[in-house]
């Protein structure tokens, strides 16, 4: 049966070398695993490279067939997977390894291990080596090393572990930025629009969340976080979990994911996020609501709703913006007291914004924790509203929301996280400043392997 091979960690050395390339917390989700590595050494000549599993030196067998394309040799040598040119070798060049490991989550059997390795001075001598390896322990691989027997690996040395799993656990759908599995479910994480193509009928979880809204400008408000939909953990505006969508094989289905809103400013007013998607010929599409856009000082409030609404101005424009049912929250409402301002908190999928006050800005609505992922993450969290001279801002919301600034700072309101949702923090007054940007969206599509 084919196999696939698939990157689980990449370790490149920083500057001033590494004495051991490790990986751990490696996955038990694979058959085998393969190391490939790029090397060089800091030692004044070649060396041997050895490798460990689970931190043990223990325990290990080997033989090996080595030449130089002159002097052929063989013999045994524990853990040795090949030998590493030092500054002995041409200036720049890495040696190249590959290793095998067979079966490396068995508890029941020995683990075996094959490597492939040549190293090439390009100047004086060219090693070329094979060794087969054994550990007798039982235990799962969870952790390997590698070392050299002198010196440290150099700067810029990369070796990357994949993990072997055969072609009936390939993804059953095309398309996404990244592509996991995780031994019961595959994950298309889309951080910016495409197509996910199915090759049979899935019925699937998904995840989709909008671009946040902008900030306001001058003691504005937060921008609202991006309208949020999901059928696993939690949905957004505290509403009922979403169903499960069901895609037909061979159909090309287009993923939009929302960008988030640009700040507001004097003239731009409110602004809201940009909506996410997904459609598809016979389809239901799912949409989830761009985040509302945190009202500016000027009061133009066209886009103050959205997935969660935007935050009110600390100005005569104070109420917060409304949002979208089952996605989000209201923003919260910014207070005009003269002569101290506080613009309200945009909501976020998980709380209403917080209100102004005198002397602070609204705290951002905080978003929603989802594990659609496999790893629970909070995403859609509202900005925070910005105040006048002497005042504080207000803190975004979790989930990516942008804090608001402090009165008097003249600064531009705090971005929203990109691929979160979150929406832009309010811009300071006295002197007056832009909102931050909504923090673009993200949809994540999961089915079983």
């Amino acid at each position: 049966m084919a196999n696939e091979m698939r990157a689980i960690q990449t370790v490149t050395v920083g500057a001033g070398g590494s004495a051991t390339i490790e990986f751990t917390s490696i996955p038990q989700t694979y058959t085998d695993l393969v190391i490939k590595l790029s090397g060089r050494e800091d030692a004044t000549s070649a060396q041997a490279m050895y490798i460990s599993f689970n931190g043990s030196t223990s325990n290990f067998s080997n033989r090996y067939l080595s030449g130089d394309g002159t002097n052929p040799s063989s013999g045994q040598l524990a853990r040795y997977v090949g030998s590493v040119f030092g500054t002995n070798g041409t200036a720049n060049s890495f040696n190249n390894t590959d290793i095998y490991i067979s079966n490396y989550t068995s508890t029941t059997a020995n683990k075996s291990f094959y490597a492939i390795n040549v190293a090439e001075s390009n100047a004086t001598t060219a090693y070329q080596n094979t060794s087969a390896g054994l550990w007798s322990n039982t235990a799962a691989i969870t952790s390997v090393s590698l070392v050299s027997n002198a010196g440290s690996f150099v700067q810029y040395s990369t070796a990357t572990l994949y993990g072997v799993t055969s072609a009936a656990k390939a993804a059953k759908a095309t398309g996404g930025d990244i592509i996991t599995y995780d031994g019961t479910y595959f994950y298309h994480t889309f951080l910016a629009s495409g197509t996910f193509t199915p090759k049979t009928t899935l019925t699937a979880d998904y995840l989709v969340v909008a671009g946040g809204g902008g900030g306001g400008y001058d003691r504005g408000g937060g921008g609202g976080a991006g309208g949020l939909r999901s059928t696993v953990t939690a949905t957004g505006g505290g509403g009922s979990l979403e169903t499960p969508a069901s895609f037909t094989a061979s159909t090309a289905y287009t993923i939009t994911v929302g960008a988030g809103a640009a700040s507001g400013s004097v003239v731009g007013g409110a602004v809201r996020g940009s909506d996410s998607s997904i459609s598809g010929s016979g389809f239901t599409t799912i949409t989830s609501t761009g985040g509302g856009g945190g009202i500016s000082a000027d009061g133009n409030q066209g886009q103050q709703s959205g997935g969660s609404g935007g935050g009110g101005a600390g100005s005569g424009f104070t109420p917060g913006g409304t949002p979208t049912a089952n996605q989000g929250y209201a923003g919260g409402n910014g207070v005009y007291t003269p002569p101290n301002y506080g613009g309200g908190g945009g909501g976020g999928a998980g709380a209403v914004g917080g209100n102004g006050t005198t002397t602070t800005g609204g705290v951002g609505g905080n978003g929603v924790a989802v594990a659609i992922s496999g790893t629970s993450v909070t995403y859609a969290g509202g900005g925070g509203g910005a105040t006048f001279a002497g005042g504080t801002g207000g803190a975004g919301g979790t989930g990516g929301g942008g804090a608001g600034r402090n009165g008097g700072s003249g600064l531009v309101g705090v971005a929203g996280t990109a691929n979160t949702g979150g929406g832009g923090g309010g811009g300071s007054g006295s002197p007056a400043a832009n909102g931050g940007q909504g923090g673009s969206g993200i949809i994540i599509i999961r089915y079983a392997g």
